[in-house]
């Protein structure tokens, strides 16, 4: 919990006072989340992580306290500011990627489609359930061929009458084997549409993927589309507006990697500090050597730093609309190029207890790992990236 600091005095734990620029409610959820992760999390996250189970019971209480969709606005929605979905974020995955990953998806893959680009009677049917966790929600983009190349998607619905019938399979998609509906993109013969599908509608089905390296503690799988048939009015979106919804989907999101990820490099950094304070070297802790500090302070910078950058463009992008892809990418590729190189250097200050599961930092690691990969790999999103600064340039 955050405590006063006298006037004129730095907290060490916000240097470039970037408390300072939230107002009263992002701190209260700020500190709300703290808790909530403090007594529901941690003391348990653990066995979740070495089992590789969600912790379904728990989709309620977050529910109750605001966090499923808590950044849309109605329909039973929180509406909070994007900056506070962001400190969310932060304070989730600090507790565990894999609760973080369920609130990512349900609320700005899954809700937010839905909220954006949805019928009325699609978001009266699903928004409130959604956000009460009473329906758990999934986003169907990625297959097993391309990755993060949508274009390439196999995935297809064609038209029979007044109806749409899909055909294809999902991969690596989170909540999908505890999914009550699917946002599922598939290409027709007029382009790319959006989907919602119940996943109780005949030839919808689920495979769970087993053995991950990281995010053990969440839900990972394939969904399988064997002619499933929808409703005309189950398609997400005005067929013209397919390129600009997914486009304000995916930056969204991208826009949140950034303070999502700042807090496992805020985990990994903190179990560094308090390992090194008490492994005794050479007749001292060896916080006290001075290669030891200075790797500790490289690693406080670079947190700070990810704090700063994905506040900035969380607030930039929330009043911007579509969120603007280049501070979406930069914000998502540099916070969890610099999370992983964080977690690195916190792992090799454990020595070989960084190889063991008696201290958390082994998990930590794992999941920074996956912060790479997550929402677009980083290399394709830089390509991204690096076409919008040539543009621009």
């Amino acid at each position: 919990m955050s405590e006063a600091v006298r006037p004129g005095k730095i907290d060490p734990r916000d240097v470039l006072a970037i408390d300072a620029l939230l107002d009263d409610e992002e701190k209260l959820v700020r500190d709300t989340v703290r808790r909530f992760v403090h007594d529901r999390i941690l003391p348990e996250v653990a066995e979740w992580y070495e089992e590789g189970v969600f912790p379904k019971e728990i989709v309620k209480e977050m529910g109750s306290l605001g966090l499923l969709g808590m950044h849309l606005e109605g329909y039973g929605c929180a509406g909070t500011s994007a900056v506070a979905y962001g400190l969310a974020s932060t304070e989730l995955e600090a507790g565990d990627t894999g609760t973080r990953s369920f609130v990512s998806v349900q609320g700005s893959l899954a809700m937010f489609p839905i909220w954006a680009f949805g019928s009325e009677e699609q978001k009266q049917e699903w928004l409130p359930q959604m956000a009460a966790g009473d329906v758990v929600g999934c986003f169907g983009l990625t297959e097993a061929d391309s990755g993060s190349d949508p274009g390439s998607m196999r995935t297809h619905a064609r038209s029979d009458g007044a109806d749409w019938v899909l055909n294809g399979s999902k991969m690596w998609i989170t909540n999908g084997s505890i999914a009550d509906v699917a946002v599922v993109w598939a290409r027709t013969d007029d382009g790319i549409r959006g989907f919602v599908v119940p996943t109780d509608t005949p030839g919808f089905s689920t495979n769970l993927i087993h053995h991950k390296m990281s995010l053990r503690a969440s839900i990972t799988s394939e969904l399988v589309l064997a002619d499933v048939r929808l409703p005309a009015e189950l398609m997400l979106i005005d067929p013209t507006m397919y390129e600009f919804a997914l486009d304000t989907v995916l930056a969204a999101a991208n826009a949140g990697m950034g303070a999502i990820f700042t807090g496992v490099a805020r985990s990994a950094f903190e179990e560094a500090l308090a390992y090194t304070k008490v492994r005794v070297q050479g007749g001292k802790p060896i916080c006290e050597h001075q290669l030891v500090q200075k790797q500790l302070f490289d690693m406080f910078k670079t947190v700070e730093a990810c704090r700063a950058l994905s506040r900035h463009a969380l607030a930039y992008n929330a009043t911007n609309i579509p969120p603007q892809t280049q501070y979406s990418i930069a914000s998502k590729t540099f916070c969890t190029d610099a999370c992983f190189q964080v977690a690195s250097t916190a792992l090799g200050l454990f020595g070989g207890y960084g190889l063991s599961r008696e201290y958390p930092i082994e998990k930590i690691f794992r999941d920074a790992r996956a912060s790479l990969i997550e929402d677009g790999t980083n290399d394709v999103l830089s390509l991204a990236g690096a076409r919008l600064v040539l543009d621009r340039y």
